[in-house]
């Protein structure tokens, strides 16, 4: 089974939400799931994958709490290419260009350090989906038993 740093950008509470129900689905599948901060704690402990929940925020950005790791990815630049990645991105496709733009962005970064993107990024619009978690819960459980 693999070890997952779950890394959770959040401003109201609801992709912090899914990211929880998505850390007990795939430690109930072996996996072990390690919520962390921050570049040093990603980089530690020798994980298999990276797995983003990030909502979106402003004019398509990251929240507050994940803009610092965004940051020090881009100062920093370390490769990746040791690392498996997934994005699960929250947006209202009612923002237009800006949907899901947070995890676009992470998506994007974790390409250009040479992560290796395990299935498509999900995106759940919540003009569409009341339960985020209902569609997370199995596109993770999915995306993990392709590591």
């Amino acid at each position: 089974m693999a070890i997952i740093k779950l890394l959770t950008g959040s401003v109201y509470g609801t992709a912090e939400a899914v990211a929880t129900e998505v850390k007990v689905a795939l430690e109930q599948g072996g996996h072990t799931v390690i919520k962390a901060e921050g570049l040093e704690a990603v980089l530690r402990d020798g994980a298999d994958a990276v797995l983003v929940c990030t909502s979106t925020t402003g004019q398509g950005d990251l929240p507050d709490n994940l803009q610092p790791l965004y940051r020090e990815l881009k100062e920093r630049f370390p490769l990746l290419g040791h690392l498996a990645y997934g994005i699960i991105a929250l947006g209202d496709s009612s923002y237009g260009e800006t949907y899901c733009g947070g995890g676009k962005q992470m998506d994007e970064l974790l390409a250009e350090l040479t992560a290796k993107r395990i299935a498509d990024p999900l995106m759940i619009d919540a003009c569409e989906t009341a339960s985020p978690e209902e569609v997370a819960v199995p596109w993770a459980v999915e995306w993990a038993r392709q590591l």
